[in-house]
């Protein structure tokens, strides 16, 4: 099994001294220290050699090495500029490392496939926590060649992840990171598995690409938005609450009995399958109700 030179706390205590650095919990910085995890997160991510696996977060590079021994290049973001030098060093030492620093959020796609010598095919990290769930959802959008994510996250975030429709963590954005892929694997970590301890429990997930299918002429974009409406209120029935955002009250009648969705229904109970179907219905009620204004 793949383990990490870097992933105990005697290592972990000995690199940030070398560089004089310390832990900052701003950043989110909570250093991996266990190996058993590490095997864990690498079978999870089923590399065998022909990948260029993305990174974000990296730290010390803990999960890098690991990464490092069996992907044939890995990139990753690191947003700390503290951190270059523990980076730089790492860069020296691997003919298949590169780093960018800056935000993850901000970093074009184009940037990191510059930086990968090609677009990254895997997503692998332990991510920032304050904006995991962002990173998740944006990758996937934004790059195409992405087949998978395995990452660690908050475990609330784990569970907004996998939740299905009608579960209280089930919403807009469990809806539209349908749209691009669904769950395939699942473990938890304990806060004992880094150092500092976080005070909250962590998770594990892998993302495997495949969403939703779009019908013709149906952009994810459109379906995002109709998410977004429908959330806008939860409290309310979807068609109160669409209404109450942007949409047509007229049209959504028309559009509901086509997509099999209850008006009265609240958004999460409706599957990303629902979305799509009730999307498609709208654009072809819309599409109808301006055919006829033109006569």
């Amino acid at each position: 099994m793949t383990t990490s030179p870097l992933a105990s706390p005697a290592a972990t205590r000995g690199l940030l001294e070398e560089f004089g650095l310390a832990t900052k919990h701003r950043l989110g910085q909570n250093f991996l220290i266990d190996n058993h995890v590490i095997e864990r997160i690498m079978s999870l991510a089923e590399l065998d050699g022909s990948e260029c696996v993305l990174e974000v977060g990296p730290g010390i590079g803990t999960l890098t090495l690991a990464l490092l021994s069996e992907a044939s290049r890995v990139v990753s973001v690191e947003a700390d500029p503290e951190l270059e030098p523990v980076l730089e060093a790492h860069a020296e030492e691997h003919d298949g490392f590169a780093f960018i620093m800056g935000d993850a959020l901000k970093v074009a796609p184009a940037e990191i496939a510059e930086a990968a010598g090609g677009e990254p095919t895997v997503f692998v990290a332990n991510l920032p926590y304050n904006v995991a769930a962002t990173i998740i959802l944006q990758f996937f959008q934004t790059m195409p060649a992405l087949q998978r994510a395995v990452v660690m996250v908050q475990k609330e975030v784990a569970d907004r992840i996998a939740a299905a429709p009608g579960n209280r963590t089930y919403g807009g954005y469990t809806a539209k990171l349908g749209l691009y892929g669904h769950v395939t694997g699942r473990f938890e970590v304990p806060p004992r598995c880094f150092m500092p301890a976080p005070h909250v429990d962590s998770a594990v997930v892998r993302i495997d690409r495949g969403g939703v299918e779009l019908p013709d002429g149906i952009e994810a974009e459109a379906v995002s938005r109709v998410i977004d409406a429908a959330f806008g209120q939860r409290r309310k029935t979807i068609r109160n609450s669409m209404g109450s955002n942007g949409f047509d009250k007229a049209i959504l009648d028309e559009s509901f009995p086509v997509a099999g969705v209850e008006p009265s229904a609240r958004a999460e109970t409706l599957s990303t399958a629902d979305f799509v179907r009730l999307t498609a219905a709208l654009a072809q009620s819309a599409s109808s109700a301006g055919e006829s204004e033109a006569r």
